[in-house]
């Protein structure tokens, strides 16, 4: 640039765009010094208008081409290193997140599993609750409802000592793989028709076993609350379940061959003892009972399901010697506490019994089996594995003698030739409700069932409990009984009110990961 006389700024030597007034002449201060170069001073001015000291100076400024080309060319490249650079942030961002984002998830599940493994192993906090006397029945009902003395039994006599009154009030001791799921059917039934009140876990579908049981654990329990019926998995406790219920209530249970029982829970089970995931080979049955105390874990998560699961189940524990006092001691406690225990290799025969102890109807009892597995998945053992079952589990073994004893004592009170009368007609009617109710009149695979509310809960990692097809054109008479008939447990406590939310919550995320 150039300065004229006046001391105009020109653009290359030219006058075009000088100013008017020198700064010199305005403010009294030496002109600053031209811009380098020349261009940016022309391409930072533009057509303005000053009012300097009550006069217009105008300042005619053009913009010139200033090496517009040159400029735009290099805005472009900046802006396409600027565009290159920012996606290149944001793609290493993005990464970024979904790794984070993948990060939440996982820890989103370890969490809710963790939360879910501390609710079925921790025992809850027990509450010290105020003692009230519970009433003698909490389901009496007005006169002109209540149920009429019926005969006892399957014939009418004129025996006056033979006339009773159906019991409503019942604690069932729900042992592990001995058909429970079945005997449970017969009692939400039976609750459902008589409008009585079970008293009911919260939130999942045992008393937070292998907890201890406590009245703290019932839903909606207050001190002084009624009760009629008990029945689902807890670890017995006496005393508790006792403050729970009325004083003339009705217990039973049921049991099984201990060395079929240990089989059974140990193909259930098994995948959820962590001490029988280092066992090798095939059989891994086979192999536990070949060097049984060389795996088992006496402190072992879920361990007492391949030890005298019966005796651990009443309460009691499960790894005592068995020539211990207290094992002989705890059998006999047992047998006098319950009045009937019901055995699974004579089932009708128990039920039966059943019926005669409750002043029951046959129709109250009639059942299809539920929570069935595969004959694929059970290998009966024989000789050497059957002495080597029944020799691990020598106390559930000793309580099932026993108590098989006091069970046929009372097949003998009872009639052999009445009890084989009773148990033919029983599994007629059973036969009969088959016809009407089951598609193709026998259980199928699970992937075979088509509604969703019929299908079993499934063991870890297996699809091996089978269920039923209702069949479509049944009579309005039997439609609404033969669905009940077919429900399975955990369906049916949702329909009788229970929040399975926990027991729900495990299943979805089961399905996700697919076990």
């Amino acid at each position: 640039g150039s300065t004229d006389r006046t001391g105009c700024c020109c653009c290359w030597g030219r006058p075009r765009c000088c100013v008017l007034t020198s700064w010199r002449r305005l403010w009294g201060e030496p002109l600053p010094p031209p811009p380098s170069p020349p261009d940016r001073f022309c391409r930072e001015m533009g057509h303005r208008r000053l009012k300097v000291r009550g006069a217009d100076a105008s300042i005619s400024l053009r913009g010139f081409s200033c090496m517009a080309s040159k400029t735009l060319t290099s805005g472009l490249s900046s802006f396409q290193q600027t565009g290159k650079g920012l996606l290149q942030v944001m793609l290493k961002q993005g990464k970024q997140w979904k790794s984070m984002c993948k990060g939440l998830v996982l820890g989103t599940l370890l969490t809710t599993c963790m939360i879910l493994l501390y609710s079925y192993a921790a025992p809850p906090h027990q509450l010290s609750l105020q003692e009230i006397p519970v009433p003698y029945s909490c389901s009496y009902k007005p006169a002109h409802v209540r149920n009429v003395p019926r005969m006892n039994g399957s014939h009418f006599t004129s025996e006056l000592s033979k006339i009773c009154t159906p019991k409503e009030d019942i604690m069932f001791m729900k042992t592990h793989k001995t058909a429970s799921s079945t005997i449970l059917n017969i009692l939400f039934r039976f609750g459902q028709k008589h409008h009585l009140k079970f008293a009911f876990p919260n939130g999942r579908n045992d008393f937070y076993y292998p907890s201890y049981f406590d009245r703290s654990q019932v839903k909606d329990y207050r001190p002084g609350m009624c009760f009629n019926i008990v029945c689902n998995h807890m670890r017995f406790n006496f005393e508790e379940v006792h403050k729970l219920l009325p004083e003339d209530t009705i217990y039973f249970t049921i049991l099984r061959n201990p060395a079929r029982l240990f089989e059974s829970s140990f193909h259930y089970f098994g995948s959820v003892i962590p001490f029988t995931w280092k066992i090798s080979g095939e059989d891994k049955l086979a192999e536990f009972l070949r060097e049984p105390n060389r795996y088992y874990d006496p402190s072992g998560f879920n361990s007492h399901y391949l030890k005298n699961l019966l005796f651990f189940d009443f309460g009691y524990d499960n790894n005592l010697d068995i020539n211990d006092p207290k094992v002989k001691k705890h059998i006999k406690t047992i047998d006098e506490r319950f009045h009937l225990v019901m055995l699974l290799e004579h089932f009708d025969e128990s039920l039966i019994l059943l019926k005669d102890v409750m002043c029951w109807d046959l129709d109250d009892i009639l059942y299809f089996k539920l929570n069935v597995r595969k004959d694929s998945t059970v290998s009966r053992m024989t000789g050497d594995l059957y002495e080597k079952a029944t020799n691990w589990n020598k106390i559930d073994s000793m309580l099932y003698q026993y108590l098989n004893a006091t069970f046929w004592k009372k097949v003998e009170t009872y009639g052999f030739e009445r009890m084989e009368r009773d148990v033919e007609e029983l599994r007629r009617r059973n036969d009969n409700m088959q016809s009407i109710c089951i598609d193709g009149g026998r259980p199928v695979d699970a992937n075979a069932i088509q509604e969703a509310s019929l299908k079993p809960w499934q063991p870890l990692g297996e699809r091996s409990i089978m269920g039923y097809n209702l069949k479509k054109n049944i009579s309005r008479k039997h439609k609404k009984l033969c669905r009940k008939m077919l429900t399975p447990e955990l369906q049916y406590l949702s329909e009788l009110g229970v929040n399975l939310w926990i027991t729900k919550l495990w299943s979805y995320i089961r399905d996700l990961l697919k076990w």
